[in-house]
C-alpha cells in the first residue's frame, strides 16, 4: 500500500513499512526503514521521526543527517549516490539527486534519491532535483517525482522526464505546500503520455 501524507512523506507498507522523509506524522511507531533524501526541513523533521521509529527501526540517508538526529539511538547507515544496500526484504541504490541551474540542491552535497526493489516492485524515489539524465532510463514500476517548481522540476519538466522513464505509474510529489498547486497536478496529468498518473496528496 502506497501513502503520501504531505509534501515528499512517504509511506510503502507491505512485508515492511517504510517512509520516506516522514514530516508532520501521527504517533503510530512501526517503521522498519526510515530513508531520508537531505537535510532541508520539510525532508528531515527529527519530531516526526521520533513519532515512527521503534527500538529496531533503520534509519538511512546522506552523511550529513548524523548532525541532525540528535536523541536518535537507532542504527544509521549513511549512503552517497550510486551506493547500494541489501537489506532483509529490500535492496537500495542511492542516486543521484541535485538541481541544475539552481543552488537549493548541489551536485556537491551528495543529497539521495533512491531506486528501491520492495515486494515485487521497482520504486524510484526522486527527492528534491531537476530531470537529470543519469535517472531517465531506470527500469521503474512506481516512480515519485517532484512537480512544484522553483526549488524542483517543474510540472511540465516532470512530465517530460517520465515521458522518457516510462514508469507503470508516477505519483508527483513536492506540491501544495510551500509550492505547487492542484492545477500543477492536472496539467502534469495531461502532459504524461504513457504512465498512470496517481493522486495520493488531498488538496
Amino acid at each position: 500500500m502506497i501513502e503520501v501524507n504531505v509534501q515528499s512523506s512517504i509511506k510503502l507498507t507491505g512485508t515492511k513499512i517504510i517512509y520516506f522523509d516522514p514530516l508532520m506524522m501521527n504517533d503510530v511507531h512501526d517503521a522498519d526503514y526510515i530513508f531520508i533524501t537531505h537535510t532541508h526541513y520539510d525532508h528531515l523533521e527529527l519530531e516526526s521521526i521520533k513519532k515512527i521509529i521503534k527500538e529496531d527501526t533503520i534509519i538511512i540517508g546522506p552523511f550529513d543527517i548524523e548532525d541532525k538526529l540528535d536523541g536518535i539511538n537507532n542504527k544509521i547507515i549513511y549512503m552517497k549516490p550510486l551506493d547500494e544496500l541489501e537489506l532483509p526484504q529490500i535492496k537500495v541504490k542511492g542516486l543521484h539527486s541535485y538541481n541544475l541551474d539552481k543552488s537549493f540542491h548541489k551536485k556537491e552535497y551528495d543529497w539521495l534519491g533512491y531506486y528501491l526493489e520492495f515486494d515485487n516492485k521497482k520504486y524510484y524515489i526522486a527527492g528534491d532535483t531537476d530531470a537529470l539524465d543519469e535517472n531517465k532510463n531506470l527500469d521503474v514500476d512506481v516512480a515519485f517525482v517532484p512537480i512544484g517548481g522553483v526549488y524542483t522540476m517543474d510540472y511540465s519538466e516532470a512530465a517530460d522526464f517520465i515521458n522518457e522513464m516510462k514508469p507503470k505509474e508516477v505519483i508527483p510529489i513536492h506540491y501544495g505546500m510551500v509550492v505547487g498547486t492542484k492545477e500543477d497536478f492536472l496539467y502534469f496529468k495531461d502532459l504524461v503520455k504513457e504512465s498512470v498518473v496517481s493522486e495520493y496528496i488531498n488538496l
